[in-house]
């Protein structure tokens, strides 16, 4: 009886396709698909412009082209136009080399994102994704790490301390998160049981999101990738109040332009890799009709979309609170980072493999009601103990002080005599 659906999904499932076929078929998924991801990462340096506008009760740019669509464009020959310049003592091959090295990892990343539920061709099946590695979850990790490369080779070619500073800043950022990140998603690798990005979703579309059971890693995956795009309020790299402009201030034109473009890239992969490892990927919610054969045009289209919209929803995010928080000081970012992100991911790892490894042991079925609702009930519980008795808002807060309730009290009690004596010239 087992065979039937087994049987019944070879005939309905559309075969492999060719060598030939592959090779033409991943070519044109090539061509398309960086050409929409290079249009997106143009347009959301348009939408952080015009949600910061929301945001501050102004306008934004509204005067070249219908809505202001055409800024983009206006910008970008600017940026071709203007000229280029070089610091006098700079390491001039590896000033130039590295605003490309910040931009190619984010790119080849998306590589090995699925976008889409395959398509059954009349030549075959085809999957919705340029390079459908097995390993591909590890190749987003190893590949993603070696933008900040880009970053600390810019702020030491350019023989100038702020962009040094910058540069370091970024390495020892990158460092201190890049852990946590890593923990974060071993706990997708726990409950999945598979490094294949499409097996994950397909796991995702049959239990349930991970998002709803492993909330305190994607919250820990969610943090960690604000602090590697360099985003607010991680973005000491950058803080024009104390190094000007971090890493690229001896940068211009279109070099200097690469650095911003990388960030948006990077912004839009992490939102991709969000999407797929916690909220399903291309799954469409409360529905199984894309997921299982035939697999038609429609399904790709409708698939394509949601996965589209979840990325845009965390783009949104991430513009939302660029313009919503403060910047954290350095020795709050790395506290962060060694005192509470990491410890938080390797405890949670811990219970989270030691839950997995009992309910295997007592014989519950992955994906059965029983197994769903108690790591449920776990996440829960987690939940509230990190966030309602652990935290309460003193570790992650940006203005959290060092200060205990007593001391502060103190400070109250004396700061009315101090205003007194600064109002009379004492």
């Amino acid at each position: 009886m087992h065979l039937i659906p087994s049987l019944l999904q070879a005939v309905v499932e559309p075969l492999p396709v060719s060598t030939g076929i592959f090779v033409v078929f991943s070519l044109l998924k090539l061509i398309v698909i960086f050409t929409i991801y290079m249009v997106g990462i143009a347009y959301s340096t348009f939408a952080e412009r015009r949600i910061s506008a929301w945001i501050q009760d102004r306008h934004g740019p509204n005067r070249v082209g219908p809505w202001g669509l055409f800024q983009v464009l206006a910008d970008g020959v600017k940026n071709f136009m203007k000229e280029e310049t070089y610091p006098g003592e700079a390491n001039t091959v590896l000033f130039v080399l590295a605003p490309a090295l910040a931009f190619v990892p984010a790119m080849i990343t998306w590589a090995v994102i699925p976008f889409a539920a395959p398509w059954g061709s009349p030549w075959g099946r085809i999957d919705m994704v340029v390079a459908d590695l097995p390993v591909g979850f590890l190749f987003t990790l190893a590949i993603s790490s070696l933008g900040v490369y880009g970053l600390t080779l810019a702020g030491w070619a350019s023989n100038n301390k702020y962009a040094l500073l910058g540069g370091l800043r970024a390495s020892a950022q990158m460092i201190s998160y890049e852990i946590a990140l890593g923990m974060a998603t071993v706990c997708v690798l726990l409950v999945s049981g598979n490094a294949h990005l499409t097996e994950i979703i397909q796991q995702q579309s049959t239990s349930g999101w991970n998002v709803l059971i492993l909330s305190v890693a994607c919250f820990i995956f969610l943090v960690a990738s604000f602090a590697e795009t360099n985003r607010v309020p991680f973005d000491l790299p950058e803080a024009e109040a104390e190094l000007i402009a971090g890493y690229h201030t001896e940068y211009s034109a279109m070099k200097f332009s690469m650095f911003p473009i990388s960030e948006y890239a990077n912004m839009i992969t992490a939102g991709a890799m969000i999407s797929t490892l916690f909220f399903g990927g291309w799954d469409i919610p409360f529905t199984h009709w894309d997921n299982i054969p035939p697999y038609t045009g429609l399904k790709v289209l409708a698939t394509f979309g949601m996965f589209a919209a979840k990325v845009m929803f965390f783009m949104f995010f991430f513009i939302w609170i660029r313009w919503t928080l403060p910047r954290f000081r350095y020795d709050q970012l790395m506290s962060l980072g060694w005192k509470f992100m990491l410890p938080s991911a390797l405890a949670y790892v811990t219970v989270v493999a030691s839950t997995i490894l009992g309910l295997d042991a007592a014989g519950i079925a992955r994906g059965s009601w029983a197994y769903l609702g108690i790591m449920l009930a776990l996440n829960l519980v987690l939940v509230v103990l990190m966030f309602f008795v652990l935290d309460r808002g003193r570790i992650i807060s940006p203005a959290s002080s060092r200060l205990n309730r007593r001391q502060v009290n103190q400070l109250k009690a004396v700061a009315p005599a101090l205003s007194d004596l600064s109002g009379k010239g004492v």
